[in-house]
């Protein structure tokens, strides 16, 4: 029993690490970034005029860090399983060639999306509100340390795509760690309270697929619009992307740099 703890512990520090390494590093540096460094130049593309307090971000840190803790005891439940057998799939993924490495994370991402689309409206469900998302919607003027500030229900249905996915498709090794590598990186900069996707002539993002700052706080604004985090294509096929999504983004986005021009209130 001894021996089978000291091994969980030893995995459960291994799973941390990489995950809060990621976190610090792009909370913290897209916080020094834009909120700190470049905010003088940024504030023309400020998505809202006022700025969280420091408590708001502290509180969101210790949240995140359970959050992070969630997902490292998940972390050893994986290992075990994988040692049990539970992932064959990835074996068989690692003889396919290194080009399969790089499906694998195209898959990953796409995959995580549409999760994180249907959990994140059946999250806003009125009977799970309160038990699921509560803590992540208080942030209702998000923060780069907004990412991963959630309750406990939210931290385990979000990690659940972890422990499924390679389940039904064939990860190759190590593959996921760069699908939460990209989410972590996008989620925060979701967060950050500046739009930095350019936009292009007729005002509409220049890659109008992807999710935008704009997007994303529209929905910290108004909850029950904008569900998708990194490609907009669920919400514009299920009819729930906000309808003035992108008269909002062209007001932040074509604002020039450094010009004083109100940032745009949240309704």
């Amino acid at each position: 029993m001894d021996a089978f703890l000291i091994d969980a512990g030893r995995i459960w520090l291994r799973e941390l690490e990489p995950t809060l390494t990621r976190y610090v590093i792009f909370t913290f540096g897209v916080w020094l970034l834009l909120w700190v460094a470049l905010r003088p130049f940024l504030r023309a593309r400020k998505v809202r005029e006022a700025t969280p307090p420091a408590r708001q971000l502290a509180v969101e840190l210790m949240f995140s860090l359970r959050s992070m803790a969630i997902f490292a005891t998940v972390g050893v439940l994986m290992v075990f399983m994988y040692r049990a057998g539970f992932y064959p799939l990835g074996r068989i993924a690692d003889g396919w060639g290194p080009a399969w490495f790089w499906v694998s994370i195209l898959a990953g991402i796409v995959g995580l999306d549409a999760w994180f689309y249907w959990a994140h409206r059946l999250m806003h469900d009125p009977r799970l509100f309160r038990r699921f998302h509560r803590r992540h919607h208080r942030s209702n003027n998000p923060s780069p340390f907004t990412a991963y500030s959630f309750d406990v229900g939210e931290a385990l249905l979000l990690i659940g795509y972890v422990v499924v996915f390679p389940m039904v498709f064939p990860m190759a090794s190590g593959s996921m760690q760069w699908v939460m590598l990209y989410q972590i990186v996008t989620n925060t900069l979701l967060h950050s309270g500046y739009e930095l996707m350019p936009a292009r002539r007729d005002g509409r993002p220049m890659l109008d697929f992807i999710v935008t700052t704009t997007h994303h706080d529209l929905h910290h604004a108004q909850a029950g619009w904008n569900y998708a985090a990194w490609f907009t294509w669920w919400d514009r096929w299920m009819g729930t992307e906000h309808p003035q999504y992108r008269q909002r983004y062209a007001e932040v986005a074509w604002r020039p740099f450094g010009s004083r021009v109100p940032a745009l209130a949240a309704e």
